[in-house]
């Protein structure tokens, strides 16, 4: 499954849109450091790994930008915990 990602400066998102919805990921820059606060995925789009998608090419974005993540919600800070080799990509 491959999304575009767009970044929504103006509303500090980032997002995919999907069939008439919105998945994002919210986040608040701090010095070069990625506070991501939250994730959402509307449940018409549920249960297909798309958190997952989204999280992935947000931190490849952020990357790019040679910049670090902090996970500030709760479903980041799982992945977080379940995929440690990314935490190179995390403060």
């Amino acid at each position: 499954m491959s999304h575009t990602l767009v970044h929504n400066a103006e509303e500090c998102k980032y997002e995919y849109h999907i069939d008439g919805h919105i998945a994002y990921i919210t986040y608040d820059d701090q010095d070069g450091n990625m506070h991501l606060t939250h994730t959402i995925v509307p449940d018409a789009l549920a249960g297909k790994g798309l958190a997952r998608t989204l999280l992935e090419d947000v931190l490849q974005e952020i990357k790019k930008q040679n910049k670090k993540a902090v996970a500030k919600c709760s479903y980041i800070v799982k992945y977080q915990e379940k995929t440690p080799e990314a935490s190179n990509l995390f403060v």
